[in-house]
């Protein structure tokens, strides 16, 4: 443990530092399995852009009032006003949209490469409730602004709670906080954004990282059949894996900085409960699940959908449960390997199909009309561009 002398010391004489020693030590110099490479550092991504938008968003909670009268103009304020605050703000809206892809990326390593069986399942669970916390955590944010786009995202949103059988209405009213969005949904959002859910997180993080480091890396080896990483082959931890995490997070800062500056999210107009914009669409990490639900008509369509929707995240939680088999390697779980490549394609083409439902494009020459379904149809060549989209 490196610390000034007299630190030390003061530790020495009063605690018995030789067990925090011991632990530390043991943590940095542990041995990955040698199959530990760049796919791994998903994690680590994750993980540092959770800290950059626990930074972002204090700063962001400076200037920031959560007021329909104030919230979008102390946005204003942030972007020309305060020093580098439309920096710490492009950075704190680009960290949450990369957060969750950071999420996806590792989940899907972790999926495929069998990381989730005996003895880690509870790991990848925790792994589930934080993706599912984290994109919470976006859905609630995205208001916050308080701008059109925000507001009636945030209504349309909130509008399928109320196709819950039963509870429907009075889960809708709690999210709310009345029949329609105004500031006590606002208010809402952001006790649940600001202070409930980074203490949620913040425990999920914690647990997930304890129960990582408690079981190691997974190995390619089968279940039960796992060999610890001996020291002549293994991957230390530290320099080597810390290495890569330290070019990760000088990436990512040049990531996040050059999307702030080349890319910048607009601020939009103040949000007006009297006028709608049109084509409403929610963040692309919701696309695929508010495509999902346009499928389903009839009286229990809406609920039907809702279920639709909720499978996946059910089936990815319990997965470890339902997949018993001991093998790990891709190339000898075909059923498991297969029922991943349906879903994350099925998730692809739902979102891309949600992006361009309502809009024209056009495709090699020729010009198309989706509807709100995403069929496409073509449109007469000497049809007039309708200003439903851009090409």
């Amino acid at each position: 443990m490196n610390a000034p002398g007299w630190l030390q010391r003061f530790l020495n004489e009063r605690y018995n530092m030789e067990v925090a020693n011991t632990f530390i030590d043991k943590q940095m110099h542990k041995r990955l399995p040698p199959h530990t490479g760049w796919l791994h550092i998903f994690g680590s991504l994750s993980l540092l852009l959770f800290i950059s938008q626990t930074i972002t968003g204090i700063l962001l909670l400076i200037y920031y009032r959560p007021t329909p009268d104030e919230a979008h103009a102390s946005i204003q304020y942030i972007t020309g006003e305060a020093h580098f605050g439309w920096l710490y703000r492009q950075v704190h809206a680009w960290g949450a949209s990369l957060m969750i892809l950071g999420l996806t990326l590792h989940m899907i390593r972790t999926y495929f490469m069998g990381s989730y069986k005996k003895p880690r399942e509870l790991t990848w669970m925790t792994g589930v409730m934080i993706f599912v916390v984290t994109i919470t955590f976006g859905f609630t944010g995205y208001l916050l602004p308080w701008n059109q786009i925000a507001f009636w995202a945030t209504t349309v949103g909130t509008e399928s709670a109320a196709k819950v059988p039963y509870i429907g209405g009075w889960l809708q009213y709690c999210l709310r906080g009345g029949d329609a969005v105004t500031g006590e949904t606002l208010s809402r959002f952001f006790v649940v954004h600001v202070i409930i859910l980074p203490w949620v997180l913040t425990g999920l993080i914690a647990v997930h990282l304890f129960l990582m480091r408690a079981t190691n890396l997974a190995t390619m080896e089968r279940v039960g059949e796992e060999k610890k990483t001996p020291e002549e082959c293994g991957i230390p931890f530290f320099p080597v894996h810390v290495a890569k995490e330290g070019v990760v997070a000088v990436l990512l800062i040049a990531v996040l900085v050059t999307l702030s500056v080349l890319s910048p999210w607009e601020i939009g107009e103040p949000a007006n409960p009297l006028s709608t914009p049109p084509h409403i669409k929610p963040e692309w990490y919701f696309l695929p699940s508010y495509q999902l639900l346009k499928y389903f008509q009839g009286p229990y369509g809406a609920f039907m959908g809702i279920i639709a929707c909720s499978v996946p995240f059910a089936l990815l939680f319990f997965w470890p449960m339902l997949d018993r088999g001991k093998e790990r390697h891709p190339r000898k779980r075909p059923l498991a390997v297969g029922f991943g490549l349906i879903g994350l394609i099925s998730a692809l083409a739902l979102g891309y199909l949600g992006h361009v439902s309502g809009l024209e494009k056009s495709y090699f020459g020729a010009r198309y009309h989706f509807s709100e379904k995403g069929w496409p149809t073509r449109i007469a060549d000497d049809a007039p561009p309708s200003d439903s989209g851009g090409h």
